[in-house]
C-alpha cells in the first residue's frame, strides 16, 4: 500500500519498465485541513516498485504551470504509453480556474526515463471539441469536463486511441457522461471525433477510463460516486464506485447502461494491472472510511469476470 503522513493520494496510473511498476499519483498535502481543497493544490508524484506492495518513492514528475499556462491551477490524472522510438509519452490533465469554473484540457510531458519529465511546447494537446461535447456556460455543469486520458495503441496498428472523461452537448443535465475519443498517428497532433457511448446511460460523468482484454473478453472500466449519478440511476444504485462492463471491442462503441459496480465508494479510480504471475489485479485508492477520506493506495486485489463485468476475487 502507499500512504503518505503528510499528503492525502487519490488517482494514479501505473506504466511498467521490465520488472518495476511506476506509480504516478496525485497528492496535496494534508496540512491543507480540508480533503476537498486538495484538487487545486494536486502534483503528480512518483513511486517505484517490484511487486505492487511496496513502494520507494522517487522524485515528483509534474506540477502545475505558471499563469496563463492551460495547468495554472493544477495537474491531474492521466496516463503513460511507450512511443515507438522508444520515448515515454505522459497524457495528463490541466486545470485553469474560469470565474471559479476548472477547465480542463490534456497536455502532454515525454520523459526517456520516466524519471525526468518535460511538458510539450505545444500545450494543451487535446480539448473538448464542442460539434459533440459540452462546454461549460456557467449553468449546466459546475465545471468543463475534459479530463483523464487513457492512451493505448490501435489493435491493428493505426496509430493511437485516447478514452477522455467529457460530457455530451445534450441531454439531462446529469445524465451527459460520455466516453471522449480522440485518435493521433504520431502522439502528438489528435483529431477528436464522437464519443464511442451514448449519453443517458444514468451518469453525470465517467471518470478515469482503462479498456483490457481480461480472460479473453474486453472490459471497460470507469469511475462514478453516488452524487453524479443521474437521479433515475441513483433510485436503483445503492453506491458508487468503480464500474465495468464488458465490450465487443477494445475501440468501442460502449454500451455504458449496461455496467455495473466492482467497488463500493470505500474504493475509486480502480486500475487493472498484471501482477508478477501474470494474473489481473485491481488497485484503487480508499476513499471513504468511517472518520472521512483516507486518500492512499490499495494493495493489489484479484479481479475474475463475472457475467458482462468484473469482480473481486474472494479471498
Amino acid at each position: 500500500m502507499l500512504e503518505l503522513p503528510d499528503s492525502w493520494v487519490w488517482d494514479f496510473w501505473l506504466a511498467q519498465d521490465g520488472d518495476e511498476y511506476h506509480l504516478f499519483f496525485l497528492y496535496a498535502s494534508r496540512a491543507l485541513h480540508d480533503p476537498g481543497r486538495r484538487h487545486r493544490r494536486a502534483s503528480v508524484g512518483h513511486a517505484v516498485s517490484d511487486d505492487l506492495r511496496d513502494w520507494r518513492r522517487l522524485p515528483d514528475a509534474l506540477v502545475r504551470g505558471d499563469a496563463p499556462a492551460f495547468d495554472d491551477v493544477a495537474t491531474w490524472t492521466g496516463s503513460v504509453v511507450r512511443g515507438p522510438e522508444g520515448q515515454w509519452h505522459m497524457f495528463y490533465t490541466g486545470a485553469t480556474d474560469r470565474g471559479g469554473a476548472l477547465i480542463q484540457t490534456i497536455g502532454l510531458a515525454v520523459s526517456d526515463d520516466l524519471i525526468s519529465w518535460h511538458k510539450h511546447d505545444g500545450n494543451p494537446v487535446v480539448s473538448a471539441d464542442p460539434r459533440w461535447y459540452e462546454k461549460y456556460d456557467g449553468a449546466t455543469w459546475f465545471d468543463e469536463a475534459w479530463r483523464d486520458p487513457w492512451v493505448f495503441a490501435d489493435p491493428d496498428g493505426d496509430g493511437w486511441h485516447m478514452l477522455i472523461t467529457g460530457r455530451a452537448n445534450h441531454g439531462a443535465a446529469d445524465d451527459r457522461g460520455v466516453v471522449g475519443h480522440a485518435r493521433s498517428h504520431d502522439l502528438v497532433q489528435w483529431e477528436v471525433g464522437p464519443p464511442l457511448s451514448e449519453p443517458g446511460a444514468g451518469f453525470g460523468q465517467l471518470e478515469v477510463f482503462q479498456v483490457e482484454e481480461v480472460e479473453g473478453r474486453v472490459v471497460l472500466l470507469f469511475n462514478c460516486l453516488r452524487n453524479e449519478l443521474s437521479a433515475a440511476r441513483k433510485e436503483t444504485a445503492g453506491s458508487g464506485g468503480v464500474w465495468s462492463l464488458a465490450a465487443d471491442s477494445i475501440v468501442g462503441p460502449f454500451d455504458v447502461s449496461k455496467a455495473t459496480p466492482l467497488t463500493d465508494d470505500s474504493l475509486y479510480v480502480g486500475r487493472l494491472v498484471r501482477d508478477v504471475d501474470g494474473a489481473w489485479v485491481l488497485l484503487a485508492f480508499h476513499n471513504e472510511g468511517p472518520e472521512g477520506f483516507v486518500g492512499s493506495i490499495s494493495d493489489p486485489m484479484p479481479v475474475v469476470m463475472a457475467g458482462d463485468g468484473l469482480t473481486l476475487k474472494p479471498s
